[in-house]
């Protein structure tokens, strides 16, 4: 994903936004098969007793997109990056991360 600078329009916000929303849903996704697979990482998810680690699951991948999104705007604000390439990649985040949420594929690393 190389970027150019380039002195017209840009395109590179809107790909940090569109990278970090996959982002946060492929985090969402892997902690949801982590807090499976590790007792202390279901431990360490449980934010709240009441919620149990679903606060967690959800809270870390919001954080990851945070911090993903000021990143990569900051990083591509004023360039044009292969938004074909960009898009691509965060379409295969959002899969796996979506995939990675169902019981019978994070039961399966599960103990």
């Amino acid at each position: 994903m190389a970027a150019q600078r380039h002195s017209g329009t840009s395109d590179g916000v809107a790909a940090a936004a569109v990278l970090a929303a996959a982002i946060g849903v492929f985090v969402t996704g892997a902690m949801t098969t982590l807090a499976e697979v590790s007792p202390s990482v279901r431990t360490a998810l449980t934010w709240s007793a009441a919620v149990g680690p679903l606060i967690g699951k959800t809270g870390v991948g919001v954080i990851a997109w945070l911090i993903a999104w000021p990143l990569l705007h900051a990083i591509w604000r004023d360039k044009e990056v292969s938004f074909s390439a960009v898009y691509t990649g965060s379409l295969v985040l959002i899969a796996l991360g979506w995939i990675l949420t169902f019981p019978p594929v994070f039961q399966v690393f599960g103990h």
